[in-house]
């Protein structure tokens, strides 16, 4: 029931519902005044019924008074047991919560305490590592009572060293071995096995080298007796001491062949070799650190020949020793194919190795001095090889095949070293260049004999500039060449010599563009257009006339010395590519792929891939030396335009005083030399002096020809061809002045060509032919014109005819003709 239902029964009586209900009952009963005599009886059984419901209503009461006591009472008790029952349950809850406290791990919280259980785990974990210490702690000083016994063992030795001489190392080396095979089966944490195993290797390698030294100690006291390291003469010592030595050296043979079946050490290394000459080298190595690698003046950067030539003295000096007695010593054992000078040699390379590795990075930055230590290695590895060291007969050759690259390697073959080197090589080399170029007699032809003369096969001169161009090629050949791999020789090829060479054929090539620019018609056409300006200290500027520079003798002179540089250089490579050095070079590049690759991407370097038939018949100088024989062909060219233009200027006036005075009256009867035409005749007749003076044979025979061949042609057109009709005596003026030309000609190359007058008139031929007709006079006019004229001569009769007037027979009979036309007749 709930607390409204019982408010509602607590409620009293409602006195409007009681008479509601009242009136309804009387409505309903009672219809009319008869009914209403009955309502006595109504009213008294209502009483008695009010009284019957007022005595039920008070028990009611005293009972419902007396059931809320007990409720409130049972009320109380529930509320007071729900309030224990809850603090019970928080109880609860808070040991629950503290024992799941408990037992969450120490490891998800920081400041958490480890529980019972992991305290338990730790534990056991300890108690299994200490154990494992304890056996790792065994196993170690079970191996080091080896070690120090078998240290121990070999401190006294015997006269003969055998396995049982060293039986505690070999018992070391067993249980190493054992160990290991035992850690290998051993599933788990390896980081422990695996040091431990490095340290019984390490022990047990310490072991033997210990056991080494002892030896090698007995063998060095024993060696000081007979003056080691000093040069000795072994045989003039006590007999004692030598069977000591001798003694001594044996037992560290004998120990180095019992340590082979025991595989001890690690990898070879330079320092490895036969005991005894590791020990005797000792001392040498001593000597060498305190002369080149402290504070001794004998150990300076710029003198590394200081040390190659001690350790050179070092090995010449023992090489009787080592050859004899050493020898002997070692050929009745395993090693007998072992050549003991050669092994001595090879114990001692590590001495400058290990300079050069200490000294080489400070010497980067001074490309000089670098390329001078190179140039020394270089020098060491060229001494020993001519002494006929080799690592084929020592210790190193019997493991592999390989052959001795030299102490240079050690520089060459570190990439960055190798680097800075060929980049210092080639700024010394370009320096070199522009101060050959900038030398002020560069451009001088050389007055001195070269002996490289007889060698290319020929007598030229050339100029100062590419003599010491190709002295410099040379001296660059000579720095590179002893370089034992073919790589590192194309890569200096490549990177060094070839760029010179372009750099001097770009030089004189920017020259003549620079000379036909300034010599062009328009310079000529405006006197000092073009002049050079050059600038002064105070900012000021003073001008060049460019003419100067380019007319004249001077600009012959020019040229010439570009046509003798450019053939001289041309002529070298020619020589230089036949060399069995670069007909090597060229050989390995064709034949391995790598360089094949390199030369292909080179422009300076013919095509490997498109010369594969024809090896033999190309060199490596090919490009640059078609590019210098076009240079050539070009100045040449240049030349000849050079003096046939200057000299056809000059004629101009000359060729119109003819025209303008072309009067037979104002011409005299005898023939004399034209006041204009002396200038055309000096300025042929100086450059052609000059060509003769400095060029050589084949080519003043060539410029020669092409010079007469164009002047002539020049000539008889101006003179002759288109100049009009002349007389008789004109003719004759024309006629000496072509035969003075020649005679120029002649007079200016003073026999330089052999052969005789013959050979100088042969470019004029066809001006000699016109000047000779056009002046023939009497039966000689008769019958060139009857003959050329005519339509029954055969063009056989007709030359013979020609050849008997002039001597020559190079016109066709319609030129002829025209020739002859000029004249009035």
């Amino acid at each position: 029931m709930s607390s409204q239902q019982i408010q509602s029964l607590l409620a009293g009586p409602s006195i409007d519902q009681a008479n509601s209900k009242a009136a309804v009952l009387l409505d309903s009963k009672y219809h009319t005044l008869e009914d209403l005599a009955q309502l006595d009886g109504e009213v008294a059984q209502a009483r008695s019924r009010r009284d019957e419901l007022q005595a039920t209503l008070e028990l009611s009461h005293s009972n419902v008074n007396a059931l809320l006591e007990e409720t409130r009472a049972a009320a109380e008790e529930y509320r007071l047991a729900a309030q224990e029952l809850s603090l019970q349950r928080h109880a609860l809850a808070d040991e629950l919560s503290n024992l799941t406290r408990n037992l969450v791990s120490s490891l998800s919280a920081a400041d958490a305490q480890p529980t019972l259980l992991e305290d338990i785990e730790t534990m056991h974990r300890n108690l299994k590592e200490l154990n494992h210490v304890r056996s790792y702690v065994q196993v170690i000083e079970y191996a080091l009572r080896l070690s120090a016994a078998a240290v121990e063992q070999i401190s006294t030795p015997p006269s003969t060293i055998t396995e049982d001489s060293i039986s505690n190392y070999k018992e070391l080396y067993h249980f190493a071995a054992r160990v290991s095979e035992a850690c290998s089966e051993v599933e788990g944490d390896g980081k422990q096995s695996v040091n431990l195993l490095n340290f019984l290797e390490k022990l047990r390698d310490k072991t033997w080298s210990d056991i080494k030294s002892t030896l090698t100690t007995i063998l060095l006291s024993v060696a000081e007796k007979l003056k080691w390291p000093m040069p000795m003469t072994y045989f003039s010592s006590p007999q004692e001491d030598r069977h000591a030595f001798e003694r001594a050296f044996r037992n560290l043979l004998e120990l180095q062949i019992i340590g082979e079946s025991f595989t001890v050490g690690a990898a070879r290394t330079e320092k490895d070799g036969l005991y005894p000459l590791e020990a005797l080298v000792l001392p040498l190595s001593m000597r060498f650190k305190y002369h080149f690698e402290g504070t001794r003046q004998t150990n300076q950067l710029h003198k590394p020949e200081w040390y190659f030539t001690h350790v050179l003295n070092l090995i010449n000096d023992h090489q009787n020793f080592m050859e004899t007695v050493v020898q002997q010593l070692i050929s009745p054992t395993k090693y007998s194919s072992i050549n003991a000078w050669h092994e001595f040699t090879l114990l001692l390379l590590p001495l400058p190795s290990r300079k050069l590795r200490r000294t080489i990075p400070s010497l980067l930055s001074h490309p000089s001095l670098l390329a001078h230590t190179i140039y020394q290695a270089l020098s060491f590895d060229a001494a020993l090889t001519e002494q006929g060291f080799t690592i084929s007969d020592t210790s190193a050759g019997l493991l592999d095949d390989n052959v001795w690259e030299g102490v240079v390697q050690i520089i060459l073959g570190k990439k960055e070293w190798f680097d800075a080197w060929i980049e210092g090589e080639k700024r010394f080399a370009e320096d070199q260049f522009h101060d050959i170029i900038s030398a002020s007699d560069a451009w001088q032809i050389a007055d001195d004999e070269d002996s490289r003369e007889s060698l290319i096969g020929r007598e030229m001169q050339t100029t100062n500039s590419a003599r010491r161009i190709a002295a410099l090629v040379e001296q660059i050949t000579d720095r590179y060449s002893p370089l034992p791999d073919f790589t590192q020789r194309t890569r200096f090829l490549l990177s060094v010599q070839l760029p010179i060479l372009q750099l001097y054929h770009g030089r004189m090539s920017s020259s003549l563009d620079a000379f036909e620019t300034l010599s062009s018609a328009l310079v000529r056409s405006v006197p000092g257009g073009l002049g050079v300006s050059i600038g002064t200290k105070d900012h000021s500027s003073v001008n060049v006339d460019t003419q100067a520079l380019t007319s004249g003798v001077t600009g012959v002179q020019r040229l010439c010395k570009a046509l003798l540089s450019s053939r001289y250089i041309e002529l070298s490579m020619d020589t230089w590519g036949e060399q069995l050095f670069f007909l090597e070079l060229w050989t390995e590049i064709n034949a391995r792929p790598s360089l094949r690759a390199r030369a292909q991407a080179h422009p300076l370097v013919p095509d490997p891939s498109a010369n594969e038939r024809d090896i033999s018949e190309t060199t490596v100088f090919d490009v640059l030396t078609a590019q210098y024989r076009k240079l050539f062909d070009r100045t040449h060219d240049v030349i000849v335009q050079h003096v046939c233009t200057e000299v056809e200027s000059s004629l101009k006036a000359h060729i119109s005083a003819m025209i303008s005075n072309s009067n037979p009256d104002a011409l005299r009867d005898d023939i004399a030399v034209s006041q204009t035409l002396l200038a055309p005749i000096a300025l042929l007749s100086t450059h052609l002096a000059y060509i003769r003076s400095t060029v050589p044979v084949t080519s003043l025979t060539s410029l020669y020809r092409r010079i007469a061949t164009r002047l002539s042609e020049h000539i008889m057109q101006r003179q002759i061809l288109y100049r009009g009709n002349v007389s008789l005596t004109e003719a004759k003026y024309i006629h000496a002045e072509c035969e003075l030309w020649v005679e120029t000609s002649n007079g200016a190359l003073a026999g330089a060509l052999g052969g005789g007058r013959n050979r100088v008139e042969s470019p004029w031929s066809k001006l000699l032919e016109a000047g000779r007709l056009i002046a023939a006079e009497g039966d000689s006019w008769k019958k060139a014109v009857d003959s050329t004229f005519g339509t029954a001569v055969s063009e056989d009769d007709w030359e013979n005819h020609i050849v008997s007037v002039t001597g020559y027979s190079e016109l066709s009979r319609e030129e002829v003709g025209r020739i002859l036309r000029r004249r009035n007749q």
